[in-house]
């Protein structure tokens, strides 16, 4: 109505001009066709804004329960192609178990079964759930046991989010190259060697990948808080952290069962070596109990949790692990994100880039904490820089040191977008560019026997801390299979710039990586 009101009295502007006949009178009725006309396009601009607003809140979750669902049809062009799309409002739980099957360069091939339970209740807040439980069991070829249940709730304390994550994780061959990055030599060539000979004998244990690989046992839980400070956009964060975790040297008759006689490894690892050089001092044994709070604050403006295509997502924190709380060697971090995703094409083609810092206050950090990468919300926490969660391409935790510092940029394409089985399917591919770097150094001074010369060769051999520590670089490209914004296949290859760094790694899993 508003709209015919608007081209009605631009008609009797119209008449009034015949009727006048002066020249400034006709100039300012001519003035006010103009207003009109800006005035009908703003409206019909409001209308079009409202249309795709309600055309895009398309978003279900790949198991449905239909006996709570409504449907209705909505028409819609995105992307390529037109289609005839729907949306589904789903009630009371709904449950999603799926195997797990990926792949990591670091880990081998991944198995076992998880489990997604979303509870809508009424379904007035969808297609965001009400609260939800993730349940994960799986295993790695490469030795990696990992156990996972968190949960995740915007309503049950008011105006506050709460995220529970419980973890357990063991890894019976854990990457270990040292630390402070290119001063801890990685002898890539010796070790491709070895997985190339055709006959083994005879070659040097510390040839061998198992001479890099530590043991690992890892048990934590966190408790995370998040309230709202302002217009849903700045965050307060909190968060209690406990954890136990357990660094030893390999289980030689673990690694060795099944291989030939040529192929068992014998002798010292790496990290045995830097156990004898002082480096991992004697006090911190084999590790110890972390208990620490964490405080920070938040800014979130995206557009979609799991699928951003516009927004800022910035975090900076500080985790407090104090004697009193029970942590065993105490210690104090502090870590600053900043993600920003820009759109270039609406709904089909992003650029999105992320920048990490973690560092240390003080001068000390327990060895056995270095390989960590802590996180506020849902996430649990990751392990140090490098490999497919940080810095693709780059061997896993080769950038470790008491500050470090990582980056990904990422160009994001949705090539199409259909729906199958009544699910909103989009393709995608992506090319990204990614690096790290220690930019404070962990303390690599020899302590061992000073009478050995042969330690001492050995040490200087592994470790040169006048070599100066410089950016580890990697690209790669990659594939993405979305469905309702809210699960996502994610096959990605990156390759390092410098054979330090690796080999080339290939990666299948799900979720973006920020």
């Amino acid at each position: 109505m508003k709209t015919k009101r608007i081209a009605l009295n631009s008609v009797l502007c119209l008449c009034s001009l015949f009727a006048m006949g002066q020249e400034e009178q006709t100039e300012v009725v001519f003035e006010t066709i103009r207003e009109q006309t800006d005035s009908i396009e703003n409206v019909a601009h409001q209308q079009v804004d409202t249309v795709k607003m309600f055309t895009s809140e398309v978003d279900t979750l790949l198991i449905e329960n239909t006996d709570s669902v409504s449907t209705t049809p909505v028409k819609r062009k995105k992307g390529l192609f037109a289609k005839k799309d729907s949306t589904v409002i789903k009630k009371g739980f709904s449950f999603g178990p799926l195997p797990v099957v990926a792949y990591d360069q670091d880990k081998g091939f991944q198995y076992g079964a998880l489990l997604n339970i979303y509870d809508y209740g009424d379904g007035s807040v969808y297609p965001h759930p009400r609260q939800q439980w993730y349940i994960e069991a799986s295993a790695f070829t490469k030795g990696t046991q990992q156990y996972y249940l968190t949960y995740d709730t915007k309503h049950l304390i008011p105006h506050t989010r709460m995220s529970l994550a419980a973890t357990c994780v063991y890894d019976k061959a854990m990457n270990f190259y040292g630390y402070n990055g290119y001063q801890s030599y990685y002898d890539v060539d010796s070790v491709s060697y070895w997985k190339k000979a055709k006959d083994k004998t005879g070659i040097r244990p510390e040839y061998m990948t198992a001479f890099y690989r530590l043991e690992r046992l890892s048990v934590s839980f966190k408790a995370d808080f998040i309230g709202n400070i302002w217009n849903n956009k700045l965050f307060w964060q909190g968060s209690y952290y406990f954890s136990y975790t357990r660094m030893r040297p390999i289980n030689l008759a673990s690694i060795n069962k099944g291989k030939d006689s040529v192929e068992m490894f014998s002798g010292q690892t790496l990290f045995e070596k830097y156990q004898d050089w002082g480096i991992i001092q004697q006090k911190e044994g084999e590790g110890g109990f972390t208990s620490a709070l964490r405080a920070g604050l938040m800014w979130d403006t995206r557009d979609f949790e799991a699928d951003p295509s516009r927004g800022i997502w910035a975090e900076a924190n500080i985790t407090i692990a104090p004697k009193f709380l029970g942590t065993t060697h105490p210690y104090y971090r502090y870590m600053a994100i900043f993600r920003h995703y820009l759109p270039i094409v609406r709904n089909q083609l992003t650029f999105a880039y992320r920048l990490n810092y973690q560092g240390t206050m003080g001068q000390y950090l327990p060895y056995y904490v270095i390989p960590t990468f802590s996180t506020i919300g849902r996430e649990y926490d990751r392990d140090g820089v490098g490999g497919y969660r940080t810095a693709r391409g780059i061997e896993r935790d080769r950038v470790l040191g008491l500050d470090a510092f990582f980056f990904n940029t990422e160009l994001r394409w949705k090539f199409v977008n259909f729906i199958l089985w009544n699910q909103n399917v989009s393709l995608g591919l992506n090319a990204f560019f990614d690096g790290a770097m220690v930019t404070r150094g962990y303390n690599l001074k020899y302590r061992g026997n000073p009478t050995d010369a042969k330690m001492m060769q050995e040490y200087h051999h592994y470790i040169d801390t006048s070599r100066k520590e410089g950016l580890h670089m990697s690209a790669g490209g990659g594939f993405r299979i979305i469905i309702n914004r809210n699960f996502i296949i994610a096959v990605d290859y990156a390759y390092p710039f410098k054979k330090q760094d690796g080999m080339g790694s290939l990666y299948i899993n799900t979720g973006y990586l920020f």
